[in-house]
């Protein structure tokens, strides 16, 4: 990095020179992650580092050794321990998925067909993002948020914490989960395991749990049965919305029409690639 004679850098100069490693190492936004690593360090805001004073020994090594973690293409939410995710900050790491901006999409589609104090349950919630937002900016709904991975369930039930949302520790598409609700359900959201084993993934999907990322039958295993699981849960006429694979664009909404449901379409995301599925629940005649 760029220094006087003495050693010192300025955190414009530290960032300048992490950004440039990296670009080297093929990280998508080397800037904004090297500003963001720096932001995490000194506690300043990003605007502040042009003209901050440099870090001291300890917070210069501090960010050194961060940067090197994601030269080696580490998540950068497992540097800083928190994922920004629609209007909240949630605490991410190892063993459990990182929330993707496009999961916002789902969200967005989710408040906009949730009745007045409807009840929501989101399957395969990983971190709570989903359910996070849901129970945060329509504090009318009920809403259960279920995750099988232990590991996982750990930081779901902490972000949820005072949000009003109930975390379940349970298997999505066993039969049994959450089957008081049958029936009573407005609303069911999903972000599952949805890549074939084998789609190549960016290097930083690798820190993702693998049973959060990969499914079988060309990534539809826990899709088929959730569809299904879903539709006992809904009422007649609710909707149930989830992720899935690019490759899934037309089999997505083809699984929702044999599992019950009407109104099947599929939704690109903002780089206009298939991103996820919605439909309703057939009304009883």
């Amino acid at each position: 990095m760029p220094n006087d004679p003495d050693g010192a850098v300025t955190w414009a100069e530290a960032v300048a020179a992490a950004a440039k490693r990296l670009a080297a190492a093929g990280v998508a936004s080397p800037r904004v992650d090297a500003e963001l690593l720096a932001a995490h360090v000194s506690g300043l805001r990003r605007a502040r580092l042009l003209v901050a004073d440099g870090p001291d020994a300890a917070r210069r090594a501090e960010f050194d050794a961060l940067v090197a973690r994601r030269a080696t293409r580490e998540p950068l939410q497992h540097l800083t321990g928190s994922a920004a995710f629609r209007y909240g900050e949630l605490a991410v790491g190892p063993g459990v998925f990182v929330p993707r901006p496009e999961t916002e999409l789902l969200v967005d589609w989710a408040l906009a067909h949730l009745p007045e104090g409807g009840t929501v349950i989101d399957a395969c919630s990983g971190s709570g993002a989903v359910a996070y937002s849901i129970a945060t900016e329509r504090p009318d709904a009920r809403v259960w948020a279920v995750e099988v991975d232990p590991d996982a369930f750990e930081w779901l039930e902490s972000n949820l914490e005072g949000t009003g949302a109930v975390p379940v520790l349970a298997d999505a598409v066993a039969s049994g989960t959450l089957a008081e609700l049958d029936g009573q359900v407005d609303l069911v959201t999903a972000n599952p395991p949805y890549v074939p084993f084998e789609i190549e993934v960016a290097p930083e999907v690798d820190f993702d749990p693998s049973g959060a990322v990969y499914a079988a039958e060309a990534g539809l295993a826990v899709i088929q049965p959730l569809a299904v699981r879903a539709a006992n849960w809904l009422r007649p006429g609710g909707w149930f919305g989830f992720e899935h694979d690019d490759t899934h664009g037309t089999v997505a909404p083809e699984i929702l029409r044999v599992s019950g449901f009407t109104d099947a379409e599929d939704h690109d995301d903002l780089a206009g690639r298939p991103r996820f599925a919605t439909g309703r629940l057939g009304l009883l005649p």
